[in-house]
């Protein structure tokens, strides 16, 4: 629903209800004023705006204070009145105040401020340095642009009213945009002849020769005609001071160039709707049908485009689930995010881990009808040994160079899986398929395609940045990729994270600005179609071959708060989409209160409580009569919705009353199957203790604010184990890091562990009931398993049988695990989501503090 219909509706049901019990006129009066003044102050702004007219904010502060003024009254009025439906006026009253001015006014006079004040005088700034032709001045204005347009403008989305909004972007952000990016490789160049000035000067000839070198492909991206009389006076001084280190900086002989793109999604994870099936809403926030337009406009900048996928694309959502279980693929029949795909008109793809859920069978349903070549250069046939998929691609391009001719680029494409596919899919994969490294998998693939005769070599990297020492057999390499010779560009994913943006600072030779990697440009374009990445590279002909002069790389993010839906990928997945929507709204049972993961990483909380009762229940079934039938059962689950990877809108939300199954969903985000491993009690503890290194050691001497929470430690390895109790001492030093290495031999944070009211022998055998991908990895505590047991059924369908069983189930944790006593001193912090604030415990033992970061809230506890 439009917001301004909301904020109709709202208005409407205020004025229904002062019709109905307004105790007196004069309340009734005052509230209608403050309505009809918040309406005003609205329309201050807006009706303008739709008339192609901004208004100044400072004529806005006489419109927005009367509201403000009379609002305050009108609450004042409902208070003092003895109407009986007071708490329902005064919501409907603040609704509507929050829709109006919260919203509204208050944002777009903050928005207009931050325009006039910051971009204007910078914009005014340049053309006056331009007008000096005064390049010092020049480059201090493009950097503070830069600053303003990285991280400040965002204040500019952040209020309703589309029209006004459309104006401001038309009128300030657009106009310096286009600024900046007309400014970069001029000021560039500039800085980089300053710097070799300054080396010829201290007679440091061959450290200027370096950096001279670095000027020459930038100069084929400044275009040769038209060029502003302040820009063919930088280019002549560079030429001269190259002359001056005996080197030249004129371009190649031909001249030839062509400007080639390359776009690149991932992780799109069936978020192909712009659709939230867990909430069941409308989301402008995620889905391809937004990413379209992301793709739409980068191929109007560049008819010479590529575009392609780096995996985790069928699996992930619902319909991910209903497509594979429910409405089951028939051969023929196109996997909705294949056509979604080729309806954009994708040009190739790879496999992320994600792919290998369903097993190779349907995976191969998957592939068999699509238009676009899959890629994957380290997967082998168990039996053959032989690689499994087609390693590479190579793709004749068509393009237009920098005179206008046509001419054909082969561009080449593989792409990587992460090894741990075998784990995390054991019971799809065993003795199927194994797994190649990735960084040999891509050295071995390289010459290959260079001998086919790639002239542009395109790596489909699945896999995180990682780090920049490689160790066989390890999930993130990206970098490490960086390092491997003959790779022109890489797009990566699988960490749900985005770059050009920050990365570890031990990496180097890392340019944030320009996106690239020892040189490389790499993008990783977050998750759920949220961003496009955008890799350009200027490629110039030398001979009969093709090489990449330069280089830049960005991501793009969608519009957050606009509906700028691509129809079209909508109405070809439609029939998938709706039967998923009925399919999720299908009741299963009721709650008798809210459930929520808020707090599921600080204290024993119901929504992981329902998800390890389910799985007692489906094990203890499964358990009767056999051999294992008098093993004690416990039970791990974990919270797998706790703001993962800086997403403070990333948690489990279930209102009290009718349970249905997009709920479940929300509760086990994944499409595990139940498992059991036999372990001891020895082996639980050491379980424990991989998990307890969430938190990080808190320093019972410090006296302030510390973090509780390592956020480099996954929440969904935070596994809480139910038919035990435990205290967790995070005082004490983690025995594991994040990945189950040992750190701490001696270390133990697992204290007063008991099962059924006495200390837990170490020596007794238990049956713990989990998923698949747990039982089938190498977790401390699990990775000594005598026994696993895979069993076909999905988590998420244990947790429906349950509730199906129990009809009406009451959310609450048992208790079973708590912290240590907390040292007095120490101020322990952690965060969570800001919407936590309405369900703190009652027992007080967390407040809120205010603001964290990244839109998080922060937390106390005691």
């Amino acid at each position: 629903m439009k917001k301004s219909v909301i904020a109709t509706v709202l208005a409407t049901s205020l004025l229904m209800s002062t019709q109905v019990s307004f105790a007196d006129s004069s309340m009734q009066d005052a509230v209608d004023q403050a309505r009809k003044d918040m309406k005003e102050a609205t329309y201050t702004f807006v009706a303008p705006a739709q008339k192609g007219i901004l208004v100044p904010s400072k004529d806005l502060y006489p419109a927005l204070n009367k509201a403000k003024e009379n609002y305050e009254k009108a609450k004042d009025a409902i208070v003092q009145s003895n109407a009986t439906n007071k708490a329902v006026l005064l919501t409907n009253l603040e609704k509507l105040y929050f829709e109006r001015i919260t919203k509204g006014i208050v944002p777009y006079i903050d928005a207009y401020n931050y325009a006039d004040k910051y971009l204007t005088p910078i914009l005014a700034d340049i053309k006056v340095a331009e007008a000096e032709k005064d390049w010092a001045k020049l480059e201090k204005a493009y950097h503070a642009l830069s600053v303003q347009l990285d991280t400040r403008t965002t204040i500019l989305y952040k209020f309703t009213g589309k029209a006004a909004r459309d104006l401001l972007l038309d009128q300030y952000k657009k106009p310096a945009n286009l600024t900046r990016d007309q400014l970069k490789v001029p000021v560039t160049i500039y800085m980089k002849i300053v710097e070799a000035e300054k080396l010829l000067a201290a007679n440091k000839i061959e450290e200027a020769k370096k950096v001279l070198e670095t000027i020459r492909p930038l100069i084929s991206q400044v275009p040769a005609t038209n060029l502003s009389p302040m820009q063919q006076e930088l280019l002549a001084k560079g030429i001269e001071i190259a002359g001056k280190a005996g080197i030249t900086l004129t371009p190649s002989p031909t001249g030839d160039t062509v400007s080639l793109r390359i776009l690149g999604t991932t992780d799109i994870h069936t978020n192909i709707v712009n659709y939230d099936y867990y909430k069941d809403v409308e989301s402008q926030g995620l889905g391809l049908a937004k990413t379209s337009t992301l793709i739409k406009n980068a191929r109007k900048e560049n008819s010479n485009t590529l575009l392609f996928d780096n995996g985790d694309a069928i699996q992930g959502t619902p319909l991910g689930s209903y497509k594979q279980a429910i409405d089951k693929l028939v051969d023929g029949e196109e996997h909705p995010s294949v056509t979604a795909m080729e309806l954009l008109k994708y040009d190739g793809a790879t496999f992320g881990n994600h792919e290998f859920n369903y097993g190779l069978d349907y995976l191969d349903e998957v592939m068999d009808d699509a238009n676009f070549p899959y890629v994957n250069a380290n997967v082998r046939s168990a039996a053959t040994k032989k690689l499994l998929y087609k390693p590479y691609a190579l793709i004749d391009k068509e393009v237009v160079d920098s005179k206008g001719n046509k001419t054909t680029i082969k561009v080449g494409v593989t792409g990587i899986v992460p090894p741990q596919i075998l784990k995390w899919d054991k019971s799809h994969l065993e003795g199927k398929v194994t797994v190649d490294d990735s960084v040999q998998a891509v050295e071995a693939i390289i010459p290959e395609m260079q001998k086919a005769g790639a002239d542009v070599i395109i790596v489909l990297s699945h896999s995180g940045i990682g780090d920049a020492k490689h160790e066989v057999g390890e999930e993130d390499v990206t970098y490490l990729l960086t390092k491997v010779k003959g790779v022109d560009a890489i797009i990566t994913g699988h960490a749900h994270q985005v770059f050009p943006g920050k990365v570890d600072a031990s990496l180097t030779n890392v340019d944030v600005e320009k996106g690239t990697m020892n040189g490389v440009p790499v993008v990783m374009a977050g998750k759920y179609g949220s961003h496009l990445g955008v890799i350009d590279l200027t490629l110039e002909k030398k001979g009969d071959d093709w090489t990449v002069a330069a280089s830049k790389a960005e991501v793009r993010m969608i519009a957050k708060d606009a509906s700028d839906v691509d129809q079209a990928v909508v109405d070809a997945v439609k029939e998938a989409h709706e039967g998923t929507i009925k399919y999720v709204r299908q009741a299963v049972g009721q709650t008798t209160a809210d459930i929520h993961s808020y707090f599921s990483q600080v204290q024993d909380d119901p929504s992981i409580q329902i998800v390890t009762n389910a799985q007692t229940a489906y094990v203890t079934a499964k358990l009767k009569g056999t051999a294992n039938e008098k093993l004690a059962v416990l039970s791990a689950g974990a919270p797998f919705k706790a703001g993962t990877r800086s997403d403070p809108d990333y948690y489990t939300f279930v209102p009290k009353g009718e349970l249905a199954i997009k709920n479940v969903a929300d509760l086990y985000l994944y499409d595990n199957t139940l498992a059991t491993v036999k372990v001891t009690g020895a082996d639980v503890k050491e379980w424990l203790e991989m998990s307890a290194g969430q938190f990080n050691q808190i320093d019972a001497a410090k006296a302030g604010e510390q973090q509780l929470i390592n956020p480099d430690f996954r929440s969904y390895n935070y596994d809480v184990i139910d038919g035990v109790t435990y205290e967790i001492d995070v005082t004490q030093p983690a025995k594991y890091d994040a990945d189950g290495n040992e750190k701490n031999k001696n270390a133990s944070r697992i204290k007063n562990l008991q099962y059924n009211g006495k200390p837990i022998d170490l020596k007794q055998e238990f049956m713990v009931a989990t998923n698949n991908y747990r039982a089938n990895g190498t977790f401390p505590g699990v990775r000594n398993a005598t026994a696993i047991e895979v069993y076909p059924d999905e988590n998420r369908q244990a947790i429906i049988d349950y509730i199906l069983e129990e009809k009406t189930i009451d959310p609450s944790a048992d208790g079973n695990w708590k912290f240590a006593a907390l040292p007095a001193k120490a101020q322990v912090v952690f965060e969570s989501s800001k919407k936590a604030v309405s369900v703190l415990p009652a027992n007080g033992s967390i407040k809120y503090l205010g603001e964290g970061t990244d839109g998080f809230g922060k937390y106390s506890l005691k």
